[in-house]
């Protein structure tokens, strides 16, 4: 185990090197530099004489790097951390993490042509379901997750799996990003119970499904597309959830108003559903 500080720290801030890992991989693993850029910019804020932490503000001081997990070709993929986060009081905070970046999930909203524009009537939400092994759960319904390519289209095998059963791809000028706009500060005047630390801290436009121990942010964009009814069913009898024998990854069609409960594991359809709701009634979207 080797240890160097990060650069550009005063005073320095050692870290702890896994076996595995070298520095240069951990100082370009995105993950590694939003989730630091973003604490140490919280950090700074403690400065402001009405900050929570002002009279006896906490530091980085230390980095131990426990584990790393590599995806093929030796891409750096998960990082377990612990970050010694303290005040000269001795008081800590908790500091164990798991690294692994952001991703988005999709709010794909189905309706047919004939329906009434406008309406809500007779809306579909695709859904995957996967295997989930951290959740202990080989079959979970759940908002398709996935990126961005290069070229703004949902990708990834979510997205594979929804242009193959069905040829739609999904392209970024027709998408909605729920959460961007949902936080955007200039949407409304409502600011209750915000607090100026909230307002200033630069975290990522996404929902953080578990801020206790993990950096990962998810963007929920919303896509909607009107199609015939006939195409429609046709989806709704083959797209039912139930698998072949040996497949891995499925979709099913959901209507809207049941999603919330069909999908009430998936911190993705939950915030997904708010979201499109709490939007809707504002009349943002």
């Amino acid at each position: 185990m080797s240890t160097f500080n990060l650069p550009n720290t005063t005073p320095s801030i050692p870290v702890h090197l896994h076996s595995d890992l070298m520095q240069d991989q951990l100082l370009s693993f995105p993950a590694f530099k939003t989730w630091l850029s973003t604490l140490q910019h919280s950090l700074t804020l403690q400065s402001n004489r009405g900050h929570t932490f002002n009279s006896a503000p906490y530091r980085l001081r230390e980095i131990d790097i426990q584990s790393v997990d590599f995806f093929g070709g030796g891409r750096l993929g998960f990082v377990k951390l612990k970050a010694e986060v303290s005040n000269d009081n001795g008081e800590k905070l908790p500091g164990s993490v798991f690294l692994r970046g952001g991703s988005v999930g999709m709010m794909l909203i189905l309706q047919p042509d004939d329906a009434p524009p406008n309406s809500e009537v007779d809306k579909q939400v695709i859904l995957t379901v996967q295997p989930r092994i951290p959740a202990g759960s080989l079959a979970l319904p759940e908002l398709p997750a996935g990126m961005l390519d290069d070229s703004g289209t949902f990708a990834g095998g979510a997205a594979k799996e929804i242009k193959e059963e069905t040829g739609l791809e999904i392209p970024e000028h027709e998408l909605t990003n729920l959460t961007a706009l949902a936080l955007d500060p200039s949407s409304t005047s409502d600011t209750a119970g915000q607090t100026d630390e909230e307002e200033e801290e630069n975290l990522q436009d996404g929902v953080y499904p578990s801020p206790g121990g993990c950096d990962e942010f998810v963007p929920i964009f919303l896509w909607q597309k009107r199609v015939p009814r006939g195409q429609l069913k046709e989806w709704q009898g083959k797209l039912t959830g139930l698998r072949d024998h040996g497949e891995k990854i499925t979709l099913m069609l959901c209507p809207l108003e049941k999603v919330w409960r069909l999908g009430g594991r998936d911190a993705k359809v939950l915030s997904g559903w708010a979201l499109y709701e709490g939007l809707r009634r504002e009349g943002k979207i």
